[in-house]
């Protein structure tokens, strides 16, 4: 069974309880889905994300609109060159060490 851990909000004078799993905790680290800025640190984190299955690739590509052919070619780049190839300044400098 997953932990769970308790927190409280409050709705007026109402006391609810919330419970976040690890799944969820580990998901709200993630960058936002409203993400439009894509630093090597954001990209990195999805890549291993996905790896880790705490999101499956299909999730991943809906919730930051990315295609697969994108989200294949971070995860190359990070094996190839490590975080520092997910640099979009660079992207040329290392595509032109693939081809």
């Amino acid at each position: 069974m997953p932990q769970t851990n308790a927190s409280f909000s409050t709705d007026g004078d109402q006391v609810h309880i919330v419970r976040s799993t690890e799944r969820q905790r580990e998901m709200d680290k993630l960058p936002s889905p409203k993400t439009r800025r894509w630093v090597m640190r954001r990209k990195a984190q999805v890549v291993t994300a996905v790896r880790n299955g705490i999101i499956s690739l299909n999730e991943a590509c809906e919730r930051y609109h990315l295609s697969e052919e994108e989200f294949k070619s971070w995860s190359f780049l990070l094996d190839s060159h490590g975080v520092h190839g997910l640099r979009a300044t660079r992207i040329q400098e290392y595509r032109g060490v693939a081809e």
